[in-house]
């Protein structure tokens, strides 16, 4: 597996070695050596979740508080998707940029993401679905989340506002020098 720093401090994309033959492909998606390797540390994943999604669906920029935050490893088993990192850790170099990727299944690529950021992503291809493992189970009293829009954050979502479906949940988000970075 190769990875690749981003912008965002603690933040990998992690490439895994895809092997080919006439049956098709296999490819290692996780393995806690590896991912200790590059951390410095082994995540203990408690939670899966998976999301299936139509094109320009938006869902995002999540986060949860406190004791309750989250690591995430991001996948995408079938489509095309942007997906987005928002630094909110004020000790962070990082802090308040966020960091942009195309996550897919033909490329294979996944996406790190260490506790103190808020994520989120577009759907670019018809469908796709999205895996992620979290580190600490869902808490709905620690959710929280920021607007997508958010000029402070000049996040390019890649398609026009007209072709987003986003939720109305998700549409009523605080900017980000609205939130509690805690």
């Amino acid at each position: 597996m190769q990875h690749h720093k981003t912008s965002i401090e603690g933040c990998f994309e992690l490439i895994p070695s895809v092997f080919e033959d006439e049956r098709g492909t296999f490819k290692e998606c996780f393995k806690t050596s590896k991912l200790e390797e590059i951390l410095g540390y082994a995540p203990d994943f408690v939670q899966e979740n998976e999301s299936e999604s139509h094109y320009g669906t938006l869902r995002g920029l999540h986060y949860q508080k406190g004791a309750m935050a989250q690591a995430k490893l991001i996948r995408v088993v079938e489509g095309l998707i942007l997906d987005v990192v928002v630094d909110l850790r004020a000790d962070s170099d990082s802090f308040g940029t966020h960091y942009t990727v195309e996550l897919s299944k033909e490329k294979g690529n996944q996406l790190f993401i260490p506790r103190g950021c808020a994520h989120g992503f577009v759907v670019l291809s018809k469908s796709a679905t999205i895996t992620y493992l979290c580190d600490n189970e869902y808490h709905p009293a620690s959710e929280a989340g920021i607007l997508y829009s958010d000029h402070h954050l000049g996040i390019d979502w890649k398609l026009n506002s007209s072709e987003l479906i986003i939720s109305k949940k998700d549409l009523e988000l605080p900017l980000f020098n609205e939130i509690s970075y805690e």
